[in-house]
């Protein structure tokens, strides 16, 4: 296997068409391998094998720089810079992030989990390069989805304007998560697809760069010639390069969402191996809800910025028509829009992932909130069980949400709160609502649940004591439960309400109990148990709060991490009785 004797780029640059076609092969066989017993990302990594061998061929890294965008199309890259064993050893396959990271190798510029921001990076790297009067070429590629992002523009126009060595390539393969839809940057790409880069109305050059097409992107020896082509340009260029997303494994050629990526799965079925019986989850019940809500009302309209499948499958996504939105991978775009939509009558739901939530805090603020516009955010994978890369972690977005004015945020504990909520906030229309869609088990009561909720800030007892509070949020309400149970005579509090304080309720809380826990399943620093700590800061009563502790933590042990952060029934139990007992 050539691929064992490959342990940096250098290796590469001896071999011949035919031994670099073979390592190609043989490592699109290391990758399904890995992949289809572990979980990842396939279909843009497979997508990109050619490419990847050809740039660690003609371009030299670390000296050249590469910098990918989101880098989820990166593990041929680290097969070739040094760290193939994470991919052909199962012992060693958790040893690398999915995505690229400095820490592991001088290959990797960026810690990069996010999108549209290769070409920023690229400018700041090559103008700091022309800075120090250094030679060397800087590569950003990035993908046709990408392109939907604003700042991929941001980076497009800079580079533009510096004029100097930049190679940009556009991996193409009419495909972000989804399919791409129709209009705009995808028309673009598409009329220059089809007229093999000869249209006159080519977006690229209208910026100013000059322009290059290759057909085949999964041809190596064409890529190869191009790279050579370009390498040491003394100007900016484009590669519009047309790939094959899924390239070498037909399932995945044959369905590109449904491979973008996910768990273990059969390498001769292709279907995904599931673990025990499918039970229903609170993203299926936020879908049926809404599905049933769009249907029912007109105005009603749900946002996406391209990760539709956390909320619609492609079928329901085409039954619902104009009533579904995905803005591509654009998540500014989504939250502004969102407030247009409501500014102007209609219903709209904006759902995101907790991660990339972060990326529109001036949206939330200034637009959503300062306009105080009726949208709904739906945050999903909100949790320390969710995503567990550093640079896709979900349990940023209390501390920052709740900070803003005029914003309502909730955290439901069980399915008829969570769709009370969603009830609530579509039809209201005095303030902008998120709801931190819950993570785990779905817990049902069994009674609706008849709170009402534009009553803002009004947390419910669950369970009446003395001495000891406990204020459990969201999915942390559980484990409130617990320690509640065991302990007996406490009180335990399901506040709802993230951004803002039941202050008759805490007031009364002075009178009989001498501590109050709060747990949140996200960040301590600036979290909802400040608030709370803040509050009874000039009183006798102390207060303990519960959260993850201000980090990057990588490829996250739910388990190791909470137990890291003192968070389990015997730990908290514990610190309970010692504070007492002072």
């Amino acid at each position: 296997m050539i691929l064992e004797n490959i342990l940096g780029p250098q290796d590469l640059k001896k071999l011949t068409i035919e031994e670099l076609q073979t390592l190609a092969d043989e490592t699109r066989e290391v990758l399904l391998q890995k992949i289809s017993s572990h979980g990842g990302h396939s279909g843009p990594n497979l997508g990109m094998v050619e490419m990847t061998v050809a740039l660690h061929h003609v371009f030299d890294s670390p000296v050249d720089k590469i910098i990918f965008d989101v880098s989820h199309q990166t593990y041929i890259h680290k097969m070739l810079t040094g760290r193939q064993k994470a991919f052909t050893d199962p012992k060693h396959y958790d040893d690398v992030s999915g995505y690229t990271n400095p820490k592991e190798s001088e290959h990797d510029l960026f810690t990069i989990g996010h999108t549209s921001t290769s070409l920023s990076l690229a400018s700041g790297i090559l103008h700091a390069r022309d800075l120090k009067n250094e030679k060397s070429n800087v590569v950003a590629i990035i993908g046709d989805g990408a392109l939907s992002g604003g700042m991929a523009y941001e980076g497009l126009n800079t580079i533009a304007t510096l004029g100097t060595n930049a190679i940009i390539i556009i991996n193409d393969n009419d495909q972000s998560i989804a399919k791409n839809p129709k209009g705009g940057i995808y028309t673009a790409l598409e009329s220059l697809r089809e007229t093999k880069g000869q249209t006159t109305n080519n977006i690229f050059k209208a910026l100013g760069y000059d322009y290059h097409y290759l057909e085949d992107g999964n041809n190596l020896e064409e890529l190869i010639s191009l790279f050579k082509e370009v390498k040491d340009i003394d100007h900016p260029v484009v590669l519009h390069i047309y790939t094959e997303k899924g390239k070498g494994f037909e399932p995945a050629e044959q369905d590109h969402e449904k491979f973008h990526a996910g768990g273990p799965f059969s390498l001769e079925t292709g279907e995904y191996i599931k673990k025990g019986a499918v039970t229903s989850t609170y993203n299926g019940i936020t879908s049926e809800y809404l599905t049933k809500k769009l249907k029912e009302d007109p105005l009603a309209v749900v946002i996406n910025a391209g990760t539709p499948g956390i909320v619609f499958n492609r079928k329901l996504r085409e039954e619902l028509g104009s009533q579904f939105i995905d803005v591509g991978i654009a998540e500014e775009q989504a939250a502004t829009m969102t407030t247009g939509l409501a500014k102007n009558g209609a219903k709209p739901v904006w759902a995101v992932l907790s991660t990339f939530l972060q990326r529109t805090y001036d949206q939330l603020s200034h637009d959503m909130a300062l306009n105080n516009q009726a949208g709904v955010v739906l945050v999903y994978s909100a949790s320390i069980n969710s995503m567990n890369d550093e640079s896709h972690l979900g349990f940023f977005d209390i501390p920052f949400i709740s900070h803003i004015p005029n914003f309502v945020y909730l955290a439901p504990t069980n399915k008829e709160e969570h769709l009370t909520m969603l009830e609530w906030a579509i039809n209201q229309n005095e303030h902008p609502v998120a709801i931190r869609v819950p993570v785990g088990s779905v817990v049902e009561t069994g009674e609706e649940d008849k709170t009402d909720y534009s009553i803002l800030n009004k947390y419910k007892v669950t369970k009446k004591g003395k001495d000891v509070a406990i204020i459990a949020l969201g999915n942390f309400y559980k484990l409130g439960k617990e320690i509640a149970d065991e302990l007996g005579d406490i009180t335990l509090i399901n506040p709802r309400f993230i951004t803002g304080l039941d202050e008759e309720l805490l007031e009364e809380l002075k009178e009989n109990h001498k501590l109050v826990i709060t747990l949140e399943d996200g960040a301590i620093d600036g979290g909802f148990g400040e608030k709370i700590s803040r509050f009874f800061g000039t009183s006798d009563l102390k207060v303990k709060n519960y959260g993850i502790k201000k980090n990057f933590p990588d490829r996250v042990v739910a388990e190791k991490l909470l137990l890291e952060n003192g968070i389990s029934k015997d730990l908290i139990i514990n610190d309970i009785k010692e504070i007492l007992n002072k």
